[in-house]
């Protein structure tokens, strides 16, 4: 296992190799996905390559949480047109909106290699959003596959779980850490997903409620109002609920034997709707791409993704299963 020393210079060194024409240490010329772990009390790695980044005038896309976005905002110069920021507590609550955001800023650069700096992990995640970020980085490796893109992914191993970070190595082809930059030994493949994250979701809290539906989504629409509004859930967010919950039972009407049930519960922080059916999502990346206007279909998923703060998918030959989240105004304020 061959790496390349970060030392002293090495740190602009591996930011130039990440970025530059040619190879990359992965073999990959068009999508270079690297894990760069780092100490939170030492930004200097991080810094390194989105300096590097803007010096070479790359289209740079950064999204991570907010006090990382004013380390590295400041560190930079002020941001040409061909900068974008933003939190990703916002636009990667729900990590399935990242892959789309990142085809979307690589379409509007089609003539460069362009550098994402992305933080999906943050402490304070949920377990089911951790395993919805493994996930996401995973299916990563084929859905930018050949694009002329690199996509530095940043993890804190001073405040991350060991868990957190041994799912980076599995998901990511290079790692860089410890002033080296290596090809991972843990990394699974394309597509392949770490231990965990095709497990059974945890069964429904005893108190949830429940509506079954078919060819009627009225009753579907009605429920996931009433639950919204007891949960305490601004209006705007009732509306949401109700779309999200409406098209994933579209969908199995359109798809699966044409029934399903809605069930609905509460925690602290969160309200939870799951839809279940008979239906199979095949395609990894549905609901995670934003599809041309003319496309035939797809486009409820993606929205489904775009209003709820999180979305959970367990499919096989039993059926599917969606669970939403939607969290409770009380806890929207924080992290």
């Amino acid at each position: 296992m061959g790496g390349r020393n970060m030392t002293a210079d090495g740190l602009a060194g591996a930011a130039r190799a990440l970025t530059a024409d040619g190879a990359a240490l992965s073999g990959d010329a068009g999508l270079r996905h690297a894990a760069l772990l780092y100490d939170s009390t030492d930004f200097g790695p991080v810094v390194a390559v989105a300096r590097h980044a803007a010096q070479e005038g790359l289209p740079l896309h950064v999204v991570v949480p907010a006090a990382t976005l004013r380390l590295v905002s400041a560190a930079l110069p002020p941001p040409p047109r061909r900068m974008t920021f933003a939190d990703m507590a916002d636009l990667g609550r729900n990590p399935a909106r990242l892959i789309a955001a990142g085809h979307s800023f690589a379409d509007k650069h089609r003539r460069d290699r362009v550098c994402c700096l992305w933080e999906p992990a943050w402490p304070g995640r949920s377990a089911p959003e951790l395993l919805e970020v493994a996930r996401h980085e995973a299916l990563c490796n084929i859905a930018f596959r050949g694009r002329e893109m690199t996509i530095v992914c940043l993890y804190d191993t001073a405040r991350l779980p060991a868990a957190v970070i041994n799912d980076a190595a599995r998901t990511h082809p290079v790692v860089i850490t410890s002033g080296t930059q290596q090809l991972s030994p843990m990394y699974l493949g394309p597509g392949q997903l770490p231990p965990g994250c095709d497990d059974p979701l945890p069964p429904p809290a005893a108190d949830a409620v429940s509506i079954g539906f078919d060819r009627h989504l009225g009753p579907v629409r009605e429920f996931s109002a009433a639950r919204a509004r007891a949960a305490g859930l601004e209006s705007a967010h009732v509306s949401d609920l109700v779309i999200a919950v409406s098209e994933i039972a579209a969908n199995a009407l359109s798809h699966a034997a044409g029934s399903g049930i809605v069930r609905s519960w509460c925690t602290s922080d969160e309200l939870l709707c799951q839809i279940e059916d008979d239906g199979i999502i095949a395609d990894p990346l549905a609901g995670r791409r934003r599809l041309p206007a003319d496309a035939r279909g797809g486009h409820g998923l993606w929205l489904v993704n775009v209003v709820c703060d999180l979305v959970e998918r367990r499919t096989s030959a039993a059926g599917t299963v969606t669970r939403l989240h939607m969290r409770r105004e009380s806890s929207r304020s924080g992290r």
